[in-house]
């Protein structure tokens, strides 16, 4: 890896802080579509496995292929308004007939990205054959591209087509967050056994969204920010391991914490958030989302919660596995801690600087726990946003 992955890597990160600037139609299919170039480069070139070709090709098809449908919805907007103009054409009534179309277009789009079942196939392939960098930010960042639109675009420009179509979301959700957790806990592989974590995680910011509450809505944002740090977190973890024992099935490992204890509590920390426990980013915006669900659908709401206990099972046994148990020098021969430079990675993920907010004096804080014990900052931020949103769609 050298200065042409730095290049990549660069042009990825524009890419994708474009795409959360755009207020234009175009440019908002333009840039999240460009998005996957530089990373078919990524896994493409510097994957780790033979199959990574097909894992690269797989990720760019699916994700062309929903786009094409989102072109076609933009082009649509574009004949009847005459701009592509985003706050335009969040002021233009559509007929109902017109929004379901225009809404199913788009659903083509943003259900790949999130990813929905059953399109999801794409992201274990590509997480597990990328390099490190790679999943991390395919896990930090462009996932939230199919979110983010739904926020930005289908919800508040389709509000009628957005009402006949939450039971198809509820059911589409429901059955991912409850398949991908149940493959997950049949899964070999670390990066794939965080890859279908995210699915599911993904999948509950879903229903949240369209349970057309405040409570949900604002909830589901809090989740995105959890999992830009979360799976990111650990997809290190398992790249330092990797470095080391050049391999990512769980049979292989067991009894680290005796030899890596750095790394042993860095990855608790992580299992904790990802498992949803109190007192970290992840719960605190995933309980206003059952809160939301059970407002609207009590059945959705209960196999949501379901999926959080499943994923609290096998968060705790993958912990288990690669921590606890016996040593296995058979497999693993190089049994050194984190170093100073691994360490540092990890710091943006676990501190964050408060400087004088709510009368304390400048300290450091773990991000997840400043969100998971004390997040009134964060929905404060988003309240006038998902307050507006719940009007201009009609849901109260």
């Amino acid at each position: 890896m050298g200065k042409e992955y730095i290049t990549a890597f660069l042009i990825r990160e524009f890419l994708m802080i474009a795409v959360f600037r755009m207020l234009d139609l175009l440019l908002f299919y333009v840039f999240p579509e460009s998005v996957p170039i530089p990373m078919l480069c990524g896994a493409g070139v510097w994957g780790s496995r033979q199959r990574k070709i097909k894992a690269a090709y797989q990720f760019f098809l699916y994700t062309l292929l929903g786009s094409l449908f989102m072109l076609l919805a933009i082009l649509l907007i574009l004949f009847q308004t005459g701009t592509t103009d985003l706050q335009i054409s969040l002021t233009t009534e559509f007929s109902e007939r017109r929004q379901i179309f225009l809404w199913i277009a788009s659903f083509a789009s943003f259900a790949v990205k999130v990813p929905m079942v059953p399109v999801h196939i794409w992201l274990p392939e590509a997480h597990v054959e990328a390099p490190t960098a790679g999943s991390v930010i395919l896990a930090g960042i462009p996932l939230k591209f199919g979110t983010h639109g739904f926020l930005r675009f289908s919800i508040p420009m389709f509000p009628e087509a957005t009402l006949c179509s939450t039971p198809f979301i509820y059911t589409l959700s429901a059955i991912a967050i409850i398949y991908t957790s149940l493959t997950t806990s049949r899964q070999i592989d670390l990066k794939k056994i965080i890859a279908y974590s995210s699915v599911a995680h993904m999948n509950l910011v879903t229903i949240g969204m369209f349970s057309r509450a405040a409570a949900g809505i604002g909830g589901s944002i809090l989740p995105m920010l959890s999992h830009g740090l979360v799976p990111s977190a650990l997809f290190l973890c398992v790249g330092v391991l990797y470095d080391r024992h050049k391999t990512r099935l769980v049979r292989y490992y067991g009894g680290l914490v005796s030899t890596m204890p750095n790394l042993s509590t860095i990855f608790f920390s992580f299992t904790l958030a990802n498992m949803s426990s109190p007192g970290t980013s992840s719960f605190i915006g995933e309980f206003p989302i059952l809160v939301g669900a059970f407002q609207r659908n009590s059945l959705v709401a209960t196999l949501a919660a379901l999926g959080m206990i499943l994923g609290a099972a096998y968060s705790l046994w993958l912990y288990n596995r690669v921590v606890s148990g016996n040593l296995k020098p058979d497999f693993l021969h190089k049994f050194s801690d984190s170093n100073g430079r691994e360490v540092s990675i990890f710091i943006p993920f676990l501190t964050f600087f408060v400087a004088k907010c709510y009368s304390l004096n400048a300290e450091l804080l773990t991000l997840l726990v400043r969100m998971g014990v004390h997040p009134k900052v964060f929905p404060d931020c988003m309240h006038t946003s998902v307050s507006n949103l719940v009007q201009h769609g009609k849901f109260h």
